[in-house]
């Protein structure tokens, strides 16, 4: 897509939302979700610059909300500025897959531990959401749908951070969100992924907290492996 300024003051659309619209924050939301799905679902590539204008059209809203969600996207990462000439999503190098890793394996591996704690304790009610993920995920594979097995061990690690009881830690990782579903989407997602996240889910589901972070960790540092091989063919 050609690239304009982001911010340049001018707007194809109205600045007031008309009568009972939807809140020019809520449509910056909205804007910044559906361009989030698009660069994770690689509609735009890697480098591929974009347009204010045809993403607002695309979307069918005005240009303020989708500036916005353009700037908030550049704050976040997930854009970059170019010098005079708008925004363009931004390349995934070496150092972002490591950095990424770096502090994502942390916080799952604890994540998993808080959540076999939970069963141990009693608080069981959001397994059986978790173990639908596997089954979904396994039904993908079997149709050869990338991108609903990608949403699917999404979805997995998403349910055992919501099952950890932890508010930070929810919040924390819902920074990180967005980027490992981007990063999901562009390595391989080999068979023995979906093994690790079923080896997982026993052990959170056994309550057995210590297993349950010795598979995820596991789980993570082959994650990385197989990311880093697939994007910059590390071996």
């Amino acid at each position: 897509m050609k690239a304009e300024q982001v911010a340049d003051g001018r707007d194809g659309g109205s600045h007031a939302p008309a009568p009972g619209a939807t809140a020019p924050a809520s449509l910056s939301a909205r804007a910044r979700e559906a361009v989030l799905q698009r660069i994770v679902d690689r509609r735009y590539e890697q480098g591929a610059r974009l347009v204010e204008r045809e993403v607002a059209e695309e979307l069918s809203m005005s240009r303020v909300p989708v500036r916005e969600a353009l700037r908030a996207l550049v704050a976040e990462g997930l854009l970059e500025l170019l010098p005079h000439s708008g925004v363009r999503v931004r390349r995934l190098e070496y150092a972002d897959v490591e950095h990424l890793y770096e502090v994502w394996e942390p916080l799952a591996v604890q994540a998993s531990r808080l959540a076999a704690r939970a069963v141990a304790a009693g608080a069981a009610v959001q397994l059986a959401a978790l173990e639908a993920t596997l089954r979904q995920a396994e039904s993908a594979a079997a149709s050869d749908e990338g991108t609903r097995e990608v949403a699917a061990h999404t979805a997995f690690h998403e349910g055992v951070v919501a099952m950890s009881g932890n508010p930070l830690l929810a919040r924390t990782m819902e920074q990180l969100s967005w980027q490992l579903r981007l990063l999901f989407g562009m390595r391989e997602e080999p068979a023995h992924m979906r093994a690790q996240h079923a080896e997982m889910y026993r052990h959170i589901s056994a309550g057995d907290g210590e297993a349950a972070a010795a598979s995820t960790l596991l789980h993570v540092r082959d994650s990385r492996a197989v990311a880093l091989r697939s994007l910059f063919g590390d071996s």
